[in-house]
């Protein structure tokens, strides 16, 4: 196992300011595009000042970049979407140019229904139909950037269960070059919410299809959100990742015979002076892991 081990840039002076000292030890720093962008005066999306300071970081420690969207909106079937589609991906061939992503992710999901950003992605039904669907659009992004992929993502309703989702996965991935980022915070909310077995669906996946693992920490919902007081884990990334995380990642890293990457992820205004070294032994224990798997 030769796999990389990387951190995320997010939109936050104060967060770039803290964790620089992180990116100069990162292998690689993974980029969320449409955190670059902004409309001009004719509505057109174009480079803000963080697209310029992302390139200036990864100029500065010689490191490479990876890219992970999120308006991608793979799910959505609708035509009348096409060229919300086609403008997206020609905002992203344009960061490529400049950014050269080593590969290049997004969501599970549909993002946009009816015309309206959904903000967290919806659950697709578990069909041949919806893998199709999507699957088509990361074969349409491979025009732009060759390694292409999906996440898991964390859904609070499903269209099926839950652990039929390698299977719909494994339909999805069934192109040359398109890949599983395989999000184990995500894994541990679902199966926390759920009430299941978070081994069973890992045991699940073709996990020859995961070119990145995802680390990440979350929160609990307030009871007061729900009438019924149920609290829910959230995919929140403002929290150090939890244990249960770490042992899934030691178990699944090793099985992972194509990785090439683990990110650790971390929300912009959710890291303080206090968090940093946390943070650094966080990136250590990913890399060690990386390690044991290749003795």
């Amino acid at each position: 196992m030769t796999a990389a081990v990387g951190v995320t840039l997010q939109p936050d002076e104060r967060y770039l300011e803290l964790l620089e000292p992180l990116f100069a030890t990162a292998d690689y720093l993974e980029v969320t595009p449409e955190t670059t962008w902004r409309r001009d005066d004719d509505g057109a999306w174009c480079p803000n000042g963080y697209w310029r300071a992302f390139l200036d970081l990864g100029a500065r420690y010689g490191k490479p970049f990876v890219g992970h969207a999120v308006c991608g909106s793979f799910g959505t079937a609708d035509a009348n979407d096409l060229p919300r589609q086609r403008a997206w991906q020609a905002r992203i061939a344009e960061d490529h140019a400049a950014f050269h992503f080593l590969w290049l992710t997004d969501h599970l999901g549909a993002a946009m229904l009816d015309g309206r950003a959904v903000t967290l992605p919806i659950a697709l039904p578990m069909t041949a139909a919806a893998a199709a669907v999507v699957r088509a659009r990361l074969m349409a992004l491979q025009e732009v950037v060759p390694d292409t992929g999906i996440e898991n993502s964390v859904f609070y309703f499903l269209l099926g269960d839950w652990r039929d989702e390698p299977a719909f996965l494994g339909d999805i991935l069934s192109a040359p070059r398109t890949h599983l980022l395989l999000d184990l915070h995500n894994v541990h909310t679902m199966a926390q919410n759920l009430g299941v077995d978070p081994c069973d669906y890992l045991d699940r996946l073709d996990l020859a299809r995961v070119i990145e693992i995802h680390l990440s920490g979350g929160s609990d919902s307030e009871p007061r959100w729900l009438p019924s007081g149920r609290v829910l884990r959230l995919d929140s990334h403002d929290h150090a990742v939890p244990e249960e995380v770490w042992r899934l990642y030691e178990r699944t890293a090793p099985r992972c015979a194509n990785l090439r990457g683990v990110t650790l992820e971390r929300m912009e205004g959710t890291v303080d002076d206090g968090d940093v070294d946390g943070l650094r032994r966080e990136l250590s224990r990913a890399r060690e892991v990386l390690g044991a798997g290749r003795r």
